[in-house]
């Protein structure tokens, strides 16, 4: 079974409604499934069944595309594309987009609750999940984003920005395969800023691309510039971004190398493939 017919298999245990079916239509619009896709290579790299951790991957990938449903709404970026495809509020309508939003946030923890890992691990995983989602994660991070109008904003200030608002998922999935594999605090805290590295790098990228590509080759709005937004382009030109980026990216690969016990072959190719990402 493939990861979406994974995510398709989930949505269709829930009510019908307007709301299940702007979910599904939100979470199966494509998308590169970077979070499970780190999840799951991590769980392998320690010798795991990748299967293991297939409801945090769901709940993971769930919460990701809650959080780009609510993104794109009038009171937030107010986009009109996402993933090539009508942003959630337009192809339905607003109130539903938060409400599929609304659904997905909780559905991922009622997904991750039910894993047959042991309770420990379950808990231990929730509890990422919810610090890196929540108003010390994410959610901060877009706090911050917004309120970035209202303040002069240096790169160190961007830098933080982006280190909750893009970081804290990103991390969240390495960190969560370490517990699953059982590995200790420390290492799942050496997993974590491994994945606020790469979370900056990721950003950076995307700033550069949506500099670099249309709306319709990046596959989604350019609202930035549209905006006034202020990005690593527009602090560091676009030469020095793309230095920012491949450092540390190169960063994120070189610690994942030292990690002990750890086969990084297979991550840092899934890392090399986003590095080199055009969408």
């Amino acid at each position: 079974m493939s990861f979406d017919d994974l995510l398709n298999e989930k949505i269709d245990l829930l009510p019908a409604s307007d709301t299940r079916e702007a979910m599904r239509y939100s979470l199966l619009a494509g998308g590169k499934r970077i979070r499970p896709r780190l999840l799951y290579e991590t769980v392998k790299g320690y010798g795991k069944e990748e299967h293991l951790a297939d409801d945090f991957a769901c709940a993971i990938e769930m919460i990701h595309t809650y959080s780009l449903i609510h993104d794109d709404l009038p009171a937030m970026d107010n986009d009109d594309l996402r993933r090539g495809k009508p942003t959630c509020h337009r192809q339905f309508n607003e109130a539903i987009a938060i409400l599929a939003g609304d659904g997905l946030l909780t559905y991922a923890f009622e997904t991750a609750s039910k894993s047959r890992l042991d309770s420990a691990v379950v808990q231990k995983c929730i509890s990422i999940l919810s610090m890196a989602a929540g108003a010390g994660g994410m959610v901060l991070g877009q706090n911050l984003d917004i309120e970035e109008g209202e303040h002069p904003v240096d790169w160190n200030a961007l830098k933080k920005i982006h280190h909750y608002k893009t970081g804290c998922l990103l991390a969240a999935p390495l960190m969560m395969g370490a517990v699953i594999a059982g590995q200790d605090d420390d290492t799942v805290k050496r997993w974590e800023q491994i994945g606020y590295t790469i979370g900056l790098a990721f950003q950076v990228q995307d700033d550069i691309l949506d500099v670099e590509l249309s709306a319709e080759e990046f596959g989604k709005s350019n609202s930035d510039e549209r905006n006034d937004k202020v990005t690593s382009v527009t602090l560091l030109g676009i030469e020095e971004a793309e230095h920012q980026m491949h450092v540390l990216y190169g960063s994120a690969a070189d610690a994942i190398r030292q990690e002990k016990g750890f086969d990084s072959t297979a991550l840092t190719d899934l890392l090399n493939r986003i590095e080199n990402r055009r969408k």
